[in-house]
């Protein structure tokens, strides 16, 4: 019996440890619809107020089949996309998802999204843990969470 009380304290003191562990916040989540079939585009800024640097490894979301991490950007004029490993996020700093750098490319949707629709994405950050957003859909001709 008195084991059994001394395993269930520690296993409570472990998931409190982890649950103080979520260094990372998210704001302003939002996604750009666009018509048919196109791919989505996710935009967020995450704060890291731990002394640690971290960095997002990956996203998934149960309203698309597949969400990777890109980065945009223009070099001589000419504007390319590419996939990311990772996005740093560095200690008691924050890093922006925004048009035209970092973003979740979000494709396959499995249901119709519509502007005004709340998409979740589960980020997976380079410490282990995750971090569940709730994104806010908006039309193909937005320039941000609420324009």
């Amino acid at each position: 019996m008195m084991r059994s009380l001394f395993l269930a304290a520690l296993l409570a003191t472990g998931a409190a440890q982890a649950a103080d562990t979520t260094t990372v916040t998210a704001s302003g989540a939002w996604i750009r619809v666009l018509p048919g079939s196109l791919p989505a585009g996710g935009y967020v800024t995450l704060q890291n107020t731990s002394d640690k640097a971290v960095a997002v490894t990956g996203a998934a979301s149960p309203d698309y089949g597949d969400a990777m991490i890109h980065r945009s950007s223009t070099e001589t004029g000419m504007g390319r996309m590419e996939m990311v490993d990772k996005v740093p996020v560095p200690a008691k700093g924050s890093v922006a998802f925004a048009p035209g750098g970092y973003h979740v490319m979000l494709m396959q949707a499995k249901h119709p999204v519509n502007p005004g629709d709340k998409v979740r994405v589960t980020f997976t950050l380079s410490d282990g843990s995750t971090l569940p957003v709730t994104f806010l859909a908006r039309p193909a001709n937005a320039n941000g969470p609420a324009d």
